[in-house]
């Protein structure tokens, strides 16, 4: 298990310093000029050549990229051109936020995405089943921009039942702020829910019906095990594995979708940070943050491949 680990955290580590090339590279193609960003039109020659100068911008590329490379290890990610302060406090304001979104968003999705997917394979060709198919193609189908758009319509203006952007309100303190918080984020969190709870839904119940049909299923009801048994003690664990392995995917999905729902709903996070960079042509910032997207990304990758071993034990670590 442990040479299995050290696998893939080296095949990560590979993974990283590929995504972090290429981010680099990439980055460097944008027509944005620094001097521009940070000194505005009115600037000298003399100015502009000494800011490349000081971002070391003036030296060859294959020179800035080893020495982007050994400021990363000493967790520099380079100063921004339009905040004219480091990316990584930057993203330290924003990162907990995002991060709040996506947890809170994971969690609510898995609690009511899984057992609806179990339930509806179980029930498979009923009404119940249909119906849930009916929802979880909407949610495949929504767009969204569009579903962030009317839940703001409706329950933001016309029925103003919940904030309409940011994180919360400026002063509301302790535990106010705490409600404030969980009040602006409902329909951040409701958006990505209808999106993504389709996918848990789908997966779940096409591992369900499945695993239904499995020998040891047949056995254990040959013994006269209930049916609540057989489902979710032997039917529910082996349907998990794909199910899993799709969960580790999703993530890079819902880092897409939650740049354009923070971006909706103003919300203060990675997402919006990333939309604000492009129009500034503030390259440092969008380097950072696609980094740290990635490491996150990755890192949920390997532990989602340990926990499919945990479940699977079929499957041979070497």
């Amino acid at each position: 298990m442990t040479r299995y680990v050290l696998s893939r955290v080296l095949k990560g580590v590979i993974t990283l310093l590929i995504t972090i090339t290429l981010t680099f590279l990439i980055l460097r193609l944008l027509p944005s000029d620094p001097a521009l960003m940070m000194l505005g039109e009115m600037f000298t020659a003399d100015q502009r050549q000494a800011l490349i100068e000081r971002f070391g911008l003036d030296k060859p590329l294959l020179e800035q990229y080893f020495i982007y490379l050994g400021n990363l290890l000493q967790g520099d990610l380079g100063m921004s051109f339009y905040q004219r302060r480091p990316v990584m406090e930057i993203i330290q304001e924003k990162l907990p936020w995002t991060l709040l979104l996506m947890v809170t968003t994971e969690i609510l999705t898995m609690v009511v995405g899984i057992p609806l997917g179990i339930y509806s394979g179980y029930k498979r060709g009923t009404v119940f089943d249909q119906i849930v198919n009916a929802v979880a193609i909407f949610g495949v189908s929504v767009f969204v921009p569009w579903l962030g758009f009317t839940l703001l319509y409706f329950f933001g203006f016309k029925l103003p039942i919940f904030p309409v952007g940011g994180a919360y309100d400026v002063g509301t303190e302790g535990f106010a702020r705490i409600l404030d918080i969980g009040a602006h984020m409902v329909l951040p969190v409701a958006t990505l829910m209808v999106i993504y709870l389709a996918n848990y839904v789908l997966y779940t119940r096409g591992s369900v019906i499945d695993v239904m049909e499995e020998d040891y299923i047949k056995t254990a009801r040959s013994k006269g095990m209930s049916e609540r048994r057989v489902l979710w003690k032997h039917a529910s664990k082996n349907a998990m594995i794909p199910t899993v392995t799709m969960a580790g995917m999703m993530l890079g999905q819902v880092v897409g979708g939650a740049v354009l729902t923070e971006t909706i709903y103003a919300f203060p996070g990675i997402g919006r940070m990333i939309y604000q960079a492009v129009g500034q042509q503030d390259y440092p910032v969008l380097q950072g943050a696609f980094i740290i997207l990635a490491l996150s990304v990755i890192v949920m990758n390997i532990i989602t491949d340990i926990a499919i071993v945990y479940l699977d034990p079929r499957i041979k670590l070497e």
